[in-house]
């Protein structure tokens, strides 16, 4: 496995325990999500076909420089993180249009030669208002550059649910290229679905690898070996600091150390976020544990005052990177203490130096941290954390009596939206 973890809950280096009765418990409990046939995500990956009609879809667009993702949400903040995680650098350019603040879309539109981009409209209802708005620009723009309706096709590849929905039949009708949001998989839950697929894949990111990683890591999510299981030692240890501490925790903090991984602690902002955040019928109470982005060692130097010294209610995800692809001599000749003290070192070194200071010092200061360690950030280590956060997510809502699946909070939101344009 390409992952590692320890973890640190407030007394020095040593962590609570939990008894093999406990564990067993909340495996079970993971073992009915992911057999229940309306939650697919942890089987994904198992279907391979989704790899084969992807690669089919992307021979035909392979002149194509510029990918321009047309999606928000969980259609836009999985496929960027993949991207800037393993994108494969090139004269190929990644945009993505996720909001429909009209300066930001015309900037971006400007950046790109309409002729040479992929659009991939991507929306798993099919009637996304900000998603719709977008693809109506860009047609309106491609047609302004005097592409004709019969060849709009050349320019545009859809993503939805299968079968049904407004874009499905504007697809269909159209005969557009199209790809799928599987219908048991939720949109936050989807960036190893064709959501997240097909830009991975024109970004030569090693999609068969993608699935293999996250493959490789089942047999350690459903293990019986309970305290070998990561994901249930995770769920229990937030289990433990939510619920039953006096002061529990609140706020969940995703640090990786690195740059590669500063959109990764965005996608699962979404993630933890959408799907955690929920009143409970059964409680009778808003539950929630609110994700705060970070990466290191950038937000050593802002957030990091307040994770050590303010106040005890987060749980820090700390995650590094054991072999990185490229390294720099800090060798110099430079005059003054701190130039001469990083002399005999490499830059990774340096990296590595801050992280080991970070973790003793939030240990010194009793904080909960999880720590994860990748052996190297590839496509098998990505798939394997992917998978690892969303069956996290899962587990986590069944602590918070809600359903992690839905959310009802963003969908009263839409309908007042409509309500407010059919008004004007």
């Amino acid at each position: 496995m390409s992952l590692h973890f320890k973890y640190h809950t407030e007394a020095n280096t040593s962590h609570q325990t939990f008894s093999n009765d406990f564990l067993t418990k909340i495996r079970s409990e993971f073992i009915k999500i992911i057999d229940n046939p309306e939650f697919g995500f942890f089987h994904l990956t198992d279907k391979k076909e989704y790899l084969a009609s992807t690669k089919k879809i992307l021979e035909k667009h392979t002149r194509k420089k510029h990918f321009v993702q047309i999606g928000i949400g969980g259609s836009a903040l999985g496929p960027q993180m993949l991207v800037s995680s393993l994108g494969k650098k090139s004269n190929k350019t990644f945009t993505l249009l996720d909001n429909i603040d009209s300066d930001y879309v015309y900037d971006e539109l400007e950046k790109i030669n309409l002729k040479d981009s992929l659009f991939y409209v991507v929306s798993k209802s099919g009637g996304t208002a900000e998603t719709i708005a977008c693809y109506i620009i860009v047609k309106n723009l491609l047609i302004k550059e005097g592409i004709a309706e019969e060849k709009m096709k050349d320019y545009f590849v859809f993503c939805t649910e299968e079968g049904q929905g407004q874009l499905r039949d504007h697809v269909t009708k159209n005969q557009y290229d199209s790809l799928v949001v599987p219908n048991d998989v939720g949109g936050r839950f989807s960036v190893l679905t064709h959501v997240g697929l097909l830009p991975a894949l024109f970004f030569d990111i090693d999609i068969d690898k993608l699935y293999a990683g996250a493959n490789a890591l089942k047999e350690n999510l459903i293990s019986t070996n309970t305290q070998a299981n990561n994901l249930l030692q995770t769920a229990a240890h937030i289990a433990y600091l939510y619920i039953e501490k006096e002061q529990p925790i609140n706020q969940t903090v995703m640090m990786p150390y690195s740059s590669k991984l500063k959109d990764f602690s965005f996608w699962f902002v979404q993630l933890w976020a959408e799907s955690l955040g929920k009143w409970s019928d059964a409680k009778q109470k808003h539950m929630g544990i609110t994700p705060i982005p970070a990466y290191g060692a950038t937000d050593q130097h802002s957030q990091m005052q307040l994770f050590m010294e303010g106040p005890q209610d987060k749980l820090m995800f700390m995650m590094h990177i054991k072999k990185r692809d490229h390294d720099f001599s800090l060798k110099n000749d430079l005059d003054f203490k701190s130039a001469e003290l990083l002399s005999t070192h490499g830059l990774n070194e340096l990296m590595q130096a801050e992280y080991n200071g970070s973790i003793k010092a939030l240990i010194e200061n009793k904080r909960n941290i999880i720590e994860i360690e990748l052996e190297k950030l590839n496509e098998e280590s990505l798939g394997g954390l992917i998978l690892f956060f969303e069956s996290l997510t899962a587990l986590i809502g069944y602590y918070l009596s809600i359903d992690p699946f839905n959310q009802p909070g963003v969908e009263k939101g839409k309908i007042y939206a409509f309500e407010y344009l059919n008004s004007l």
